[in-house]
């Protein structure tokens, strides 16, 4: 019995521990040089739909200027990372992926501008 009794707590204590998951929709937008003609824009991350081993097209906006995809994940992490792709070249080589905090609501609007650090990112917070 006594042993019957430790299983049912371990179960208990085991399912009380699963992470809260929440249903994120980030809108991207990057900003690319006006100096390249571009051919392709994609994305890449640690959250799926996204993945580091494929990219994702992000979509025209404005034509060798600006471009924009839009990505709804379920996560349990109140941040993710990405990358920009341009024309097939990753940016920010040796450097850390940009971090996108999400919002509290269910929308983050995320601009970036290609291959300039993260650290001059605007995020936008949109609550329902």
């Amino acid at each position: 019995m006594k042993p019957y009794i430790c299983s049912i707590i371990i179960t208990l204590l085991a399912c009380s521990c699963v992470q809260k998951t929440y249903k994120k929709t980030v809108v991207y937008q990057l900003l690319t040089p006006n100096d390249t003609a571009i051919t392709k824009v994609s994305i890449k991350g640690s959250d799926k739909p996204l993945s580091w081993q494929q990219d994702s097209a992000l979509t025209v906006v404005v034509k060798d200027s600006l471009y924009t995809v839009t990505i709804t994940t379920t996560t349990g992490y109140k941040f993710t990372e990405v990358k920009f792709l341009v024309n097939g070249v990753l940016e920010l080589q040796n450097q850390n992926n940009r971090r996108v905090v999400f919002a509290d609501g269910d929308t983050t609007y995320y601009k970036a501008v290609f291959n300039v650090a993260p650290n001059s990112i605007i995020i936008n917070k949109y609550v329902n």
